[in-house]
């Protein structure tokens, strides 16, 4: 059961986890007592001084923050808030990361900053329970005024709005709330700002990015040392105390986790003909390294914001304050999720450059690692592939978050960009996956070549991961259809425990 408590730190690890396992998620008593606390508090004000101007409760929203809005029209200006900004086009958010933006939006409320009632937040909990996960659209967010559309489709069914996806089908949010017996709810002052205001977009892509990349960094490591052995290249790169007259941390930790994998490796340890490795083989701990310390700071960076309130206006009881802000702009998120992208980018950039090496007929290879090249074309055209995503990769690592333009009038005349730097980094892992199952199927390829030509024996470990492999994709002993090899390979590397990253 995962707890959602305003004193309680949430561990990017634990909620991604429990967004995908589908994990309970509960309130705490403190976030419920917290969450109403903030709610009374701004009920109290606007009773004592109805006119008072507040932005979004009884204002108009960005360029119209100046249109006065009457105590009787509160309600109806929250439920038209979120219909209005519905307006998301495009792809839908996979499930998990739609389950993982509910519990992030539910954790930003639970503070008590925001003025909302606790039955809303017990709602979005409700719907994580349940199962019913709002259909959200991938485009729409300027990921500044928060991620106004996206989380206006994630909010809709609130209201009995918009569409849902229940136990993998769609429906009509309000026949999802009969399913239940649940009425819709009614919105009260400032309930749709508070909704509609935050970064949960990008933060549940963030964070989704981290525990998948924090994988593919592990799983990086680890295809490139069964290449290594592939090549029958050198271990001299890997050692200790090379690393440590260059000291980066992520530098050290792959180069340590190189030596870790190919402990005990008799084909290592035989004689070399050649003096040194190509790049992609020799500067793995550099460039895996730099990858590992970069996501280290993408990292940080999204485990302060899955724990902060993002929402405006924000609610101080104690402090007697109701204050109009900025931390809805995402800009501290747009720079990471390119920072990530980059970051992952490479890791699939010198893992092709390592399959092309295994491909190409040296050391004692035949080429495409076919048994009669010419009559079959072997491995030659997954090279291709990877090859194609990688470029596509570079391509999405354009930043979004140097671009900005101007909406609502000049009234948000900066905004992030981080809902694209979010959307473009999500593809970027999933390319990544790609290419490192093409190095793995290519990898696999080579060495059983060399088993089969009298080669000394890998690393007992490394061998332990290639004998899973092989029980799902088979040796190319002549040419066959790739493609679902390589969609296994993918999975392989996406999933397989034996290359989860130690607890």
């Amino acid at each position: 059961m995962l707890t959602l408590d305003p004193d309680h730190h949430l561990w990017l690890h634990e909620v991604v986890a429990a967004a995908i396992t589908n994990e309970p998620v509960q309130l705490s008593a403190n976030a419920v007592e917290r969450i109403q606390e903030g709610y009374d508090y701004l009920h109290t004000k606007l009773a004592e001084n109805p006119t008072a101007p507040i932005y979004g409760i009884n204002t108009g929203f960005g360029a119209l923050a100046n249109v006065p809005v009457a105590p009787d029209d509160r309600a109806a200006l929250q439920r038209n808030l979120l219909m209005s900004h519905a307006c998301g086009m495009g792809a839908e958010v996979p499930a998990d990361i739609v389950r993982l933006m509910l519990i992030l939006k539910a954790q930003s409320l639970c503070y008590g900053h925001s003025g909302v009632p606790p039955q809303t937040v017990q709602r979005l909990v409700a719907m994580v329970n349940r199962g019913i996960l709002p259909i959200v659209y991938q485009q729409g967010s300027l990921g500044a005024s928060g991620d106004l559309a996206p989380l206006a489709h994630l909010c809709l069914p609130l209201l009995g709005l918009g569409q849902v996806r229940f136990q993998g089908v769609e429906l009509a949010a309000a026949d999802a709330l009969h399913l239940f017996g649940w009425e819709p709810l009614e919105l009260q002052a400032k309930e749709g700002l508070a909704l509609l205001n935050g970064t949960q977009f990008m933060s549940a892509y963030g964070a989704a990015i981290v525990t998948r990349a924090r994988r593919l960094a592990h799983v990086a490591d680890i295809v490139a040392a069964l290449s290594l052995e592939a090549f029958d290249g050198r271990i001299d790169p890997f050692r200790a105390p090379l690393h440590e007259i260059r000291p980066h941390e992520g530098q050290q930790t792959v180069a340590a986790h190189l030596r870790e994998l190919l402990t005990d490796s008799e084909a290592i340890r035989q004689p070399k003909q050649y003096v040194q490795d190509p790049y992609s083989f020799r500067c793995i701990p550099q460039v895996h390294g730099a990858t590992r310390d970069a996501l280290s700071y993408v990292e940080g960076v999204f485990s302060t914001e899955i724990n902060a309130v993002t929402d405006n206006p924000t609610i101080f009881p104690e402090e007697d304050l109701i204050v109009s802000g900025g931390n809805f702009h995402g800009q501290p998120l747009a720079l990471a999720l390119d920072f990530a992208a980059i970051a992952l980018a490479e890791l699939g950039s010198i893992s092709e450059r390592r399959t092309y090496q295994l491909i190409s007929g040296q050391r004692g290879l035949p080429p495409f690692l076919v048994s009669n090249p010419g009559l079959h074309s072997g491995l030659m055209i997954p090279q291709y592939t990877a090859a194609g995503i990688v470029s596509q990769s570079k391509q999405l690592c354009t930043p979004a978050s140097v671009d900005s333009i101007v909406s609502s009038n000049g009234q948000e005349d900066h905004v992030s960009m981080g809902a694209n730097a979010a959307t473009k980094a999500w593809q970027v892992t999933e390319n990544v996956a790609r290419v490192l199952g093409i190095e793995l199927l290519t990898a696999a390829q080579a060495l059983d070549l060399r088993r089969l030509r009298g080669g000394a024996p890998i690393a007992p470990r490394l061998q332990e991961i290639l004998d899973a492999f092989r029980a799902d994709v088979a040796f190319l002993s002549e040419d066959r259809v790739l493609y679902p090899d390589m969609e296994a390979a993918t999975r392989f590397v996406l999933m397989h425990r034996l290359l989860a990253v130690p607890a």
